[in-house]
């Protein structure tokens, strides 16, 4: 079983950025296609982006669109999260997943594997 370490996330402006890292140990990591999530207070945990285990294939959430960048480095078993252009609407938890396939998918109940979450918090 992979085990998921999320950091970067804190406090920035409306319009700023920050990167997400997601830090995989304990089971190769190119074996796993792998996802962003985010949860915000009161609200379902919903998909924000998703990469293949090989990186050729990624896909995005409407909202965060043109804005986040999924990617990752199999050789650092780490995938990242660029965000720019930040809105207050992006506040949340941001959850990493990974899933033991070559497709990553927009289900988050299609992920067997969690890390603790980061929080990003967006001010306007």
């Amino acid at each position: 079983q992979v085990q998921l370490v999320e950091s970067g996330g804190g406090l920035v402006q409306a319009g700023g950025s920050l990167r997400l890292s997601c830090a995989a140990s304990g089971s190769p990591f190119s074996w796993y296609a792998m996802g962003w999530f985010r949860q915000a207070p009161g609200k379902e945990r919903e998909f924000v982006a998703a990469i293949s285990r090989g990186g050729g294939s990624t896909d995005y959430a409407d909202s965060v669109k043109g804005r986040f960048s999924i990617s990752r480095d199999n050789a650092k078993n780490t995938m990242y999260l660029q965000m720019n252009s930040l809105k207050p609407e992006d506040t949340a938890i941001y959850y990493c997943a990974a899933r033991r396939f070559a497709i990553a998918t927009m289900n988050p109940t299609d992920y067997p594997s969690w890390g603790q979450g980061t929080q990003v918090t967006v001010s306007s």
